[in-house]
């Protein structure tokens, strides 16, 4: 009966209830409860505290000045006190009483004012300053004086270099000397302007007078590099100008060009080329009359402009170079002696040609001619231009026919220059046919030959003997300009 009853039970119950099983899930249960509400309560204080210290955070950064002000300990100081009240004005007691003969009324105290401000703490109670007035004391007046500059505003002391060293202790400067010796600074080299235009608007005396008051170079104070001033006589274009332009090629700063034209003639070279812009304010030029002399001292005032112009050469436009121009130069720029050529011709176009009225300036036995064509230094061409005796004395007297360009400066150079100028010309030309011009070479005459005859010759240089007698040639045609360029190279080495 026991047995039926203990198969008689419900199925949901077990069959041992002293079982641990259960017993330990339960346990385990409780635990993981247990521990999820630990955690939870732990971060649900984290996070209330992280986000109060963002919020922190963020009105520091938007708001800082409220932030720290509201945070500082130290109460914020009092407001400055208000500035005092201007004093009253006072009507003047012994005049009212002079005018009026009424005794001014007596001063009565002003009553004490109070100013609001606003309390930064309290916003809505203000702050009572009072304040006391009293009469103003009238104080001695002081001569007025300058604000004193501000740090910035104040000059430098200028100091001598030799003051600044004595601030220095003696045995640092010592120190110093030893591994830097003491050097005097050398002087600043005077660099000479920039060379003026060709062309100008200055008359021939205004050009005269502004060329003869350069002052001379020396070499000792002024690093330059010295030049040779070409000048052309010529009556419009240059027909030679390939040929010059061939030997001017690649010396650009050794050398000046200045072109004296017709003044009808209104013609320029090509941008390119070394003749562009170099023709000067020129005048009328009559062939035997005085106006060749005023021509040459025109070309002569317009390259002393110059001041790194040291030689002086007179061509025409029918001239070619002999040479290249390192030659030309070497030879005129190393020169001790000046090239006009000058000696007496008894005949009739010499001596025949002179005027007793020339005296006692001039006398007979002073009478000299030679080629127009000349070559001078910077001391000469100085005096030429500032001649004034004997360039009156020649206008004057010495007329057709009297040629002033064969005889004015041949002569002059000979009595005031005689012991510098070496009495002959740089500038070849051929008179053996007679006549009053000289041979002319065209196309067919220009070889090999004769260009080589040309660079011969006996004569002295500097004292010494030498075959190099002539710089250039004379008289060349335009037809003659196809053959010289062919030639150039062989014959003349340019």
């Amino acid at each position: 009966m026991k047995k039926m009853r203990f198969e008689q039970l419900p199925q949901f119950i077990p069959s041992s209830l002293n079982s641990g099983r259960y017993l330990h899930n339960i346990i385990t249960y409780l635990f993981i409860f247990g521990l999820g509400l630990v955690v939870g309560l732990t971060l649900s204080f984290y996070l209330n505290d992280l986000s109060f210290n963002i919020k922190e955070n963020f009105e520091k950064e938007k708001y800082p000045v409220e932030s720290i002000m509201a945070n500082a300990s130290i109460p914020n100081p009092p407001p400055p006190p208000p500035p005092p009240p201007p004093p009253p004005i006072l009507p003047d007691r012994s005049s009212a009483s002079q005018n009026t003969g009424v005794p001014p009324p007596p001063l009565i105290p002003q009553p004490q004012q109070t100013q609001v401000y606003n309390n930064p703490h309290q916003p809505n109670k203000p702050v009572e300053v009072a304040e006391q007035t009293t009469l103003p004391i009238e104080k001695p007046k002081l001569p007025l004086q300058q604000p004193k500059p501000l740090p910035e505003q104040m000059p430098l002391p200028v100091q001598h270099p030799k003051q600044v060293v004595e601030h220095i202790p003696l045995a640092i400067q010592e120190q110093a000397q030893q591994q830097m010796p003491f050097q005097e600074p050398k002087p600043l080299l005077n660099i000479p302007p920039k060379p003026p235009e060709a062309m100008h608007s200055m008359s021939d005396e205004e050009l005269l007078h502004r060329a003869a008051t350069m002052s001379h170079l020396e070499k000792s104070r002024i690093d330059y590099v010295p030049k040779v001033a070409f000048m052309y006589l010529s009556r419009g274009d240059l027909p030679l100008a390939p040929l010059w332009e061939r030997f001017f090629a690649g010396n650009e700063g050794r050398y000046s060009i200045y072109v004296h034209t017709q003044p009808f003639y209104n013609g320029n070279a090509p941008p390119q080329s070394v003749f562009h812009n170099r023709r000067i304010p020129s005048k009328t030029v009559e062939w035997g009359k005085f106006s060749m002399i005023e021509a040459e001292r025109r070309l002569l005032a317009n390259a002393l402009l110059d001041v790194t112009n040291q030689r002086f050469v007179l061509l025409s436009e029918a001239c070619i170079p002999l040479y290249n121009f390192s030659t030309v130069y070497k030879y005129l720029i190393e020169s001790t002696q000046t090239f006009v050529e000058s000696y007496d011709d008894p005949s009739n176009v010499g001596r025949g040609r002179y005027n007793h009225r020339m005296q006692p300036h001039v006398t007979l036995r002073q009478w000299r001619k030679g080629s127009q064509w000349f070559e001078v230094d910077r001391e000469l061409a100085v005096d030429i231009i500032r001649d004034v005796l004997y360039y009156n004395l020649f206008k004057r007297y010495c007329k057709p026919d009297c040629y002033s360009d064969e005889h004015y400066l041949p002569t002059m150079l000979t009595m005031k220059f005689w012991y510098k100028n070496a009495n002959r010309t740089l500038t070849w030309v051929d008179w053996s046919k007679g006549g009053p011009h000289p041979t002319r070479f065209g196309r067919y005459e220009v070889n090999v030959d004769l260009l080589n005859h040309l660079r011969t010759g006996e004569c002295l240089y500097n004292g010494k003997p030498t075959n190099v007698c002539h710089l250039f040639a004379r008289k060349f045609t335009y037809l003659s300009l196809s053959r010289l360029l062919l030639y150039s190279q062989k014959a003349l080495y340019y």
